[in-house]
């Protein structure tokens, strides 16, 4: 399994886009009680559960990790964890991950400056409070970031590019894995 981890516009989702469409991955279907936007489809964007069923599912202990955002809970559910699966994540999702200790498991940071990020969601029309507000969290929550397996600077290099040295890492562990 891969997780992404970046900042804001540092290229997390098209590269998850890229490798599910080059090499077969299928992207980590996360759970959330938030109602369903339009376009969005079940079971493929999102499993859109209600409130009650996400408490349950806390209870059950079925949540690797969860989190409350704008009034919606967030969680990654264990039964989804699989090889070829493609995770985007935060800092404390990533924290969660890595305590399960699974070595199929490997996450890289997309390091990327705040100048060309904010040029990138400046570029995708995203609101200009919206980029301050952005930029401001990151700030905070990037800040000696730690516990990921590999970085790759994502402002010089193009989406398929970043995308090829992740697959190619990946099936490198894994094939090693699988030798010993």
């Amino acid at each position: 399994m891969i997780i992404l981890v970046g900042p804001s516009a540092s290229g997390k989702t098209e590269i998850c886009k890229a490798l599910c469409y080059k090499y077969g991955f299928k992207k980590f279907v996360t759970t959330t009680t938030r109602p369903k936007r339009v376009n969005e489809i079940e079971d493929i964007d999102y499993h859109f559960i209600t409130l009650d069923q996400f408490k349950e599912n806390i209870k059950n202990d079925n949540f690797i990790e969860y989190t409350i955002y704008n009034n919606n809970y967030y969680g990654t559910t264990k039964n989804e964890i699989n090889l070829n699966t493609v995770l985007i994540l935060e800092p404390d999702g990533l924290k969660a991950f890595n305590k399960l200790n699974i070595p199929s498991i490997i996450s890289f940071y997309l390091e990327c400056d705040e100048e060309t990020r904010i040029n990138r969601m400046k570029a995708r029309l995203d609101n200009p409070e919206s980029i301050n507000e952005r930029i401001k969290l990151d700030r905070s929550r990037f800040l000696n970031l730690e516990g990921y397996d590999y970085k790759i600077n994502s402002e010089k290099l193009s989406i398929n590019e970043i995308t090829e040295i992740i697959y190619k890492t990946y099936l490198n562990k894994i094939t090693s894995l699988n030798n010993h």
